[in-house]
């Protein structure tokens, strides 16, 4: 009897596990950095939290280091109808090129003048207006939160100690047209590199110079073949963590609080991280020689950039704009 007993208690506690297993829901998770990034430890701290404040219903599997591919190889397959990626954490203005006009104010070059005034925007009530761009414009994926990863600056294989060394340079920009029309009015040649051949490209003079934010720069390596750093500080690295349509409807309402709940602890975090992070890295980065150049007066870069920022600040979101500049 004890043995029929024991069986029986073996396949309800086996029955029990596989039931659990099935209202298990795991999301796939993309980032183009390592791990041990400001965003990388980003995504592992919304991994943990999702996990913690779901019980585990909810498993995040990242897959670091361009695994899934570049941000616009991801957001061109989720936009297709593929669902191999349910989640990505993405620069904020990856969405530019797909129609999203609010997320290109973001990008536009010295629109942040601090951190300070970044994070009055991301915990503003116009941030979610921000956020939920895709959904209005009917894409597929919507937006959790915002973090940063510091402002991004350019480096370069040769001595750049002011923007008139920038002239002529192969710069490696993304497939943006404010980053291509920023670098154009620098007089520097926008050359597009897929981020994962960035190293190499720099390696072999397919272009000159990149731009990254210090704590991406140092961990990719790229002061080994551009070793130097001029901090104009051109745009903040604003980020966001976005989930698709279809893995939102993976998720019961209780299981959907929890990532809500998740993504603004995440936000608070990378807003802590952040700014520490970067400090202890560019001191790392001169302690091993990387030759860095602060730029005192940033009068003639904004100036050179006046012209892709008045092309890209539509008439209609012109006062959008003046609300996002008026948080400083």
């Amino acid at each position: 009897m004890k043995k029929v007993l024991s069986v029986v208690l073996a396949l309800v506690m086996l029955l029990a596990c596989t039931a659990a297993m099935a209202d298990t829901v795991t999301l796939t998770y993309g980032e183009v950095n390592p791990a041990d990034t400001i965003v990388g430890q980003t995504d592992t701290f919304f991994k943990n939290k999702v996990e913690e404040l779901t019980g585990g219903s909810v498993i995040i599997d990242i897959q670091f280091s361009g695994v899934l591919g570049t941000e616009a190889q991801v957001l061109d397959g989720i936009f297709s109808g593929d669902d191999t990626v349910d989640m990505h954490r993405i620069s904020a203005f990856a969405l530019n090129s797909y129609g999203c006009k609010k997320a290109t104010l973001l990008s536009l070059p010295f629109t942040f003048v601090s951190r300070d005034h970044f994070w009055k925007f991301a915990n503003s009530e116009l941030a979610a207006e921000f956020l939920n761009e895709p959904q209005e414009i009917g894409l597929p994926v919507r937006g959790l939160c915002y973090g940063e990863e510091g402002f991004r600056h350019f480096f370069s294989k040769a001595a750049v100690t002011s923007i008139e060394d920038l002239k002529g340079m192969k710069i490696r920009v993304s497939e943006d047209p404010v980053m291509t029309g920023m670098v154009s009015g620098l007089g520097a040649n926008p050359t597009t590199v897929p981020f994962t051949e960035l190293y190499s490209g720099l390696q072999t003079g397919v272009c000159d110079a990149a731009e990254q934010p210090i704590a991406n720069y140092k961990s990719n390596a790229f002061q080994e073949v551009a070793p130097y750093l001029i901090l104009d500080g051109h745009t903040l690295g604003a980020i966001q963590i976005i989930i698709t349509d279809n893995a939102w409807a993976k998720l019961d309402e209780t299981q959907q609080a929890a990532i809500i709940e998740a993504a603004k602890a995440t936000q608070d975090f990378n807003a802590q991280l952040s700014a520490g992070e970067e400090e202890k890295v560019l001191e790392a980065l001169k302690a091993e020689g990387c030759i860095v150049t602060d730029v005192e007066d940033k009068t003639p870069w904004i100036e050179a950039c006046q012209a892709v920022i008045d092309a890209n600040v539509d008439a209609a979101y012109a006062d959008l704009y003046a609300q996002l500049v008026a948080l400083q």
